[in-house]
């Protein structure tokens, strides 16, 4: 049975980031999940925060985030929600869909929102982006390079290096991740 990762829409906000994390699902080392309602929030938050992407554009986003990952929406959650607590409800969806998918990790940047007793309960926990991309590294760190690797052949306008990867996931909050494949 795959590992299973939710993805909370504030990881699949900023470009390289969630290049990274659906490149990472791509290889098939973890089944990442996410709802209709995680990408509502992120295309919402990227459309508020972002006025010059055009909607289709936001849309045809979405479309190729669903199509790149197999079997990634989760849906028949709701009915859990209401039973669960978080300290910010509104992060009570994430849990419910992790919950329904099996997860074992929900991969966000509000770890404040998801406290590790609470995650326990479900036998999983929250991690951030970066303890999250660290652990693969640790698993096979050449995957990870790989993935890199393809974001940088990917960026063509204009054009970005590795390094310009690197600095990119670094300034998104990679951090020890970016160290770890800097110093490998």
């Amino acid at each position: 049975m795959a590992f299973v990762v939710v993805y909370d829409a504030n990881v699949l906000y900023g470009n390289t980031l969630r290049d990274l994390l659906i490149r990472i699902a791509m290889t098939g080392r973890v089944q990442a999940k996410w709802t209709n309602q995680i990408l509502d929030e992120m295309q919402r938050n990227l459309g508020a925060n972002r006025p010059d992407i055009p909607p289709e554009k936001l849309g045809n986003l979405r479309r190729l985030m669903n199509s790149a990952v197999r079997d990634c929406l989760i849906e028949d959650y709701e009915t859990l929600i209401e039973g669960l607590k978080l300290p910010d409800p509104d992060d009570r969806h994430v849990l419910a869909a992790a919950i329904r998918a099996g997860a074992q990790v929900i991969v966000t940047s509000n770890l404040k929102d998801f406290p590790a007793e609470d995650m326990a309960r479900w036998g999983m926990e929250a991690k951030s982006p970066d303890d999250f991309v660290l652990d693969q590294i640790d698993l096979d760190g050449r995957i990870i390079w790989a993935c890199v690797q393809q974001i940088a052949d990917s960026r063509n306008n204009p054009p970005e290096t590795v390094e310009d990867v690197l600095d990119s996931l670094e300034a998104a909050g990679l951090v020890e991740a970016v160290a770890a494949l800097r110093a490998g």
